[in-house]
């Protein structure tokens, strides 16, 4: 017996970095957080259903966050991946406001081989949740803006209002 198809719930909104297109399940956790052109990003499908209302704690904190007034998501996120995909997100979701990580420093945390440092950057580009599990702020050990989903002029952007980077 199968199980019956869960509906996608979604809406977008309007940020600095572009509009933005979230996906929930039926009980509001975010699985999705794109942006137009994002590598591997979702794109609204014909059969999901626009409830805007589900989206409502997001919209505020999103709203806030580019204002410079929240440092720290406060949302149920449902994001599924292997399980290593999971722990290298974990690890991503510790990254503090105005701080940045390195690759290889999120595979020494996880507990991987240095030789797993590719790994680490294919899960971090695999990030279904942009912006709210902060992805931009991993770097490459050099100190450069490597690799974006969401590409590297966001980047630059969401780490300038983070205090990161100059504007």
């Amino acid at each position: 017996m199968t199980s019956p198809v869960r509906p996608t719930y979604y809406t977008t909104l309007d940020s600095p970095v572009g509009e933005l297109l979230l996906t929930a399940d039926e009980f509001g956790a975010l699985t999705s957080l794109s942006v137009p052109g994002q590598k591997g990003g979702r794109t609204l499908q014909a059969d999901w259903l626009l409830r805007p209302d589900l989206f409502r704690d997001a919209e505020r904190q999103l709203a806030a966050y580019f204002a410079g007034e929240l440092k720290e998501f406060q949302l149920e996120l449902k994001a599924e991946g292997t399980r290593f995909r999971e722990q290298v997100w974990g690890a991503v979701d510790d990254v503090p406001y105005g701080a940045t990580t390195t690759y290889g420093a999120i595979a020494a945390r996880i507990g991987a081989s240095r030789a797993a440092v590719r790994a680490v950057g294919g899960a971090v580009g695999a990030n279904p949740l942009l912006i709210v599990r902060p992805c931009h702020r991993v770097i490459g050990a050099d100190g450069s803006l490597t690799g974006y989903a969401g590409g590297l002029e966001r980047k630059q952007v969401l780490l300038g209002l983070e205090g990161v980077l100059e504007a």
